[in-house]
């Protein structure tokens, strides 16, 4: 696949209004602890994740008779729930690739919802993402991450963000396959190029910053953790040189920095993160420097309630 060009701020702001009343414009909120961050709460979608602002314009902005045959796409979990959240409302089949081992809780959301599972081992997985598609499974492949349409539905939230809080001057984001990052930070380079937005990864499954320290995507051996929506083998080839141009850097936490950020906003936000989505609040909670006043994006709270008993108990799941 090509490289993808910068998501231009007329498409951000046309998903705007294509989404308008299917995902909501989520609070951004300051931490009770720390003056110098706020935090966007995209858990608050209906689905509890920003997936479905991404689902929803690309899904949308597609002719109605190409999906009359149904959609596809390959997911852990959160962008599954949104492909099958429009595909109900447009009464479209929806097929839903999964890893061997996704988690339970996201698994029974997708059959709710109406979707249709499909599990496969990881690697296979892993290469309908970068095949934009899977052997057998017919329908349109709606891509959690490389697609230009599904990158302008989550710009809209750096939207919101700078509307919001103009004071801002560094944006975290948690990096799955770069759709989020790439996305946002598409939409904040064009409104004020002095902000940074930065992606975090996890410590042993962290194949951006593994990209950046040797100036070349490639792969990974990831190490899986309870941190699930992100950690993937590699970064797929048409998003690195995007993300190269876009990002001010890979900041990397362990999964004890997620599983703290986690129990603090539960317990001092009233605010319910799954793993990637404290993963930004965890980076930030370290200190970033020259970072002034941090947006910190919750990008999802469909956390497993085994593990997130674990969590609040003082421990790592």
């Amino acid at each position: 696949m090509s490289a993808i060009a910068e998501i231009q701020i007329s498409a951000i702001k046309e998903a705007r209004q294509r989404i308008s009343g299917i995902a909501y414009r989520t609070p951004l909120l300051p931490d009770r602890d720390r003056a110098d961050l706020v935090l966007k709460l995209e858990n608050l979608q209906p689905i509890g994740s920003f997936k479905l602002r991404g689902a929803a314009n690309a899904m949308m902005s597609a002719p109605r008779q190409s999906l009359a045959g149904g959609v596809v796409t390959a997911s852990a979990g959160n962008m599954a729930q949104g492909v099958a959240w429009c595909a109900r409302s447009l009464g479209v089949p929806c097929r839903v690739v999964v890893p061997e081992g996704a988690p339970a809780n996201k698994i029974a959301a997708i059959q709710r919802l109406g979707g249709e599972v499909i599990t496969a081992p990881f690697d296979a997985w892993w290469q309908a993402m970068l095949d934009h598609g899977y052997p057998g499974v017919d329908g349109v492949f709606i891509h959690p991450f490389a697609d230009a349409s599904v990158m302008a539905g989550n710009g809209t939230i750096g939207l919101e963000i700078l509307e919001d809080d103009p004071d801002v001057d560094a944006v975290i984001v948690p990096w799955g396959g770069g759709g989020l990052a790439c996305g946002i930070a598409s939409a904040v380079r064009a409104i004020n190029p002095s902000i940074k937005v930065f992606a975090v990864e996890v410590e042993f499954a962290a194949p951006l910053a593994a990209a950046f320290a040797r100036g070349a995507a490639g792969d990974i051996e990831p190490v899986r953790s309870f941190v699930d929506g992100i950690g993937g083998r590699s970064v797929a080839p048409e998003m690195w040189q995007l993300a190269r141009e876009l990002l001010a850097g890979v900041l990397v936490v362990t999964a004890a920095d997620v599983a703290a950020a986690i129990k603090g906003l539960a317990e001092r936000n009233r605010v319910v993160a799954e793993g990637a989505g404290g993963a930004g609040v965890a980076a930030a909670l370290k200190g970033i420097p020259g970072v002034r006043r941090a947006a910190a994006i919750v990008s999802g709270g469909n956390i497993d309630p085994e593990k997130l008993a674990v969590i609040l108990r003082g421990g790592v799941p």
